[in-house]
């Protein structure tokens, strides 16, 4: 899966400019024609470790369980357990 979102992310950064000008001009059928992949709303934030797409903290790259295991070995400087 990680892969898959990594081509997604190529996809996404190649028709960019082509994407722009398309909707600037109003061109629904040309961008109709485009690949599905290209277009950025398909692209789904993933933990860097595991590739889980669910429970993903933005400001660390990761999922919650990854967040939650590596504060618990003390990789994480700053984190402290609550209560969890």
């Amino acid at each position: 899966m990680k892969a898959r979102e990594v081509k997604r992310a190529k996809l996404v950064a190649k028709y960019a400019a082509k994407r722009a000008a398309l909707k600037e001009a109003g061109d629904f059928e040309g961008l109709a024609k485009l690949p599905l992949n290209s277009n950025p709303i398909r692209m789904h934030n993933r933990c860097s470790i595991t590739g889980r797409p669910k429970g993903y903290m933005r400001y660390f790259g990761i999922s919650r369980i990854q967040f939650r295991e590596m504060a618990s070995a003390g990789l994480l400087p700053g984190v402290k357990k609550a209560s969890w």
